[in-house]
């Protein structure tokens, strides 16, 4: 990815303003991905074709993981070290959820759709931060 594409989604030429603004975008969509799998564990999981106690699980992992990088967000200089963990925690979460699907889960449609949508965002989110990491080191 390219400096002048990272800049025009982060609407910032600053790398740690960027850094920030990809790591808080995560962290609204992981927690909000996570509460809603908490409050709607049984409705969702049944739309989904996944357990509802594996997505509460899920769920409160992800409100927990989420707060953790908005922490990470709310840093004038996100250490490196928390936004590595990050970057190699989100692109585990998108292999782990295609292999889950591929080998372990027996989702409805709605979850075969939903599962793989997931793991792209996620995925999304690693190249998008390590990109930025990679600006703010340059």
């Amino acid at each position: 990815m390219t400096t002048y594409q990272l800049t025009a989604l982060a609407r910032t030429t600053d790398p740690t303003t960027m850094l920030r603004r990809f790591l808080g975008l995560d962290a609204v969509v992981t927690a909000g991905n996570g509460l809603a799998y908490v409050a709607a564990s049984g409705p969702l999981g049944r739309f989904l074709g996944v357990d509802s106690g594996l997505l509460f699980g899920l769920g409160v992992f992800l409100t927990l993981y989420g707060a953790g990088v908005g922490y990470l967000a709310a840093r004038k200089s996100p250490p490196t070290l928390g936004v590595r963990a990050v970057i190699e925690g989100n692109a585990a979460w998108a292999v782990l959820s295609v292999v889950a699907l591929l080998v372990w889960l027996s989702p409805s449609t709605a979850g075969a759709v939903w599962i793989p949508m997931q793991a792209l965002t996620v995925g999304g989110f690693a190249a998008l931060q390590y990109a930025a990491l990679r600006e703010t080191r340059a």
